[in-house]
């Protein structure tokens, strides 16, 4: 069975950086593209950043210069970095896995974890 905890949420003034990290159970690793989504009080899930198998990157645009996703697969982990942080990057922050791009890239994503709060003060 897939699990994914994410680590590092909180309170941040605007301007401000953190860090989150996403540890992974139960699956391939290194075969899995990863992702991490947020949802903001009364706004759609949007997909933030994922990192693919291989490598690949996407940003969403309102992110991209200020986060940055990396993996590390000897350690299961996936990590976002979050720099320059704003008040409208406030959500909570999930991360996701699957095989499939056309997947995440949808927000179909096969596997969830529960989420960490990020709040951004202005």
């Amino acid at each position: 069975q897939v699990q994914l905890v994410e680590f590092g949420g909180g309170l941040v003034q605007a301007g401000g950086s953190l860090r989150l990290s996403c540890a992974a159970s139960g699956l391939a690793f290194d075969k899995y593209t990863m992702a991490w989504y947020r949802q903001a009080p009364g706004k759609e899930r949007e997909l933030v950043a994922s990192i693919s198998s291989a490598g690949g990157l996407y940003y969403a645009g309102s992110v991209k210069g200020r986060f940055t996703i990396s993996r590390d697969n000897a350690k299961n982990t996936v990590f976002l970095q979050m720099n320059s942080l704003k008040p409208e990057d406030t959500a909570v922050y999930y991360c996701a896995a699957d095989l499939s791009w056309p997947s995440v890239r949808d927000g179909n994503t096969g596997s969830w974890g529960h989420g960490t709060q990020v709040t951004v003060s202005s």
